[in-house]
């Protein structure tokens, strides 16, 4: 079987959007080879959107956004119930 190879475009593109992702060419390949360029380039995009989104606008932990669901279905829940009464 023929070793793989990148045309020099493909090269270029690699190490763009490895630089983008924080990761080495050789890790990036792996990811690429799996599922493509397109889709590691639209991931990359939208987590660099997204870190950014947190850092202007802050974030909720997990925790509270538990607790916050439960409340809500709670209320719904008891809501329901009593209209069935």
């Amino acid at each position: 079987m023929k070793p793989l190879g990148l045309n020099p475009a493909q090269q270029r593109r690699l190490e763009k959007l490895a630089h983008s992702a924080g990761r080495s060419p050789r890790r990036m390949m792996q990811f690429v080879l799996r599922d493509g360029f397109e889709f590691c380039e639209w991931v990359v995009r939208e987590s660099i959107t997204a870190d950014a989104d947190v850092k202007r606008r802050g974030a909720v932990p997990d925790a509270e956004v538990q607790r916050r669901a439960r409340e809500i279905i709670a209320a719904a829940y008891a809501k329901r119930h009593r209209k069935a009464a």
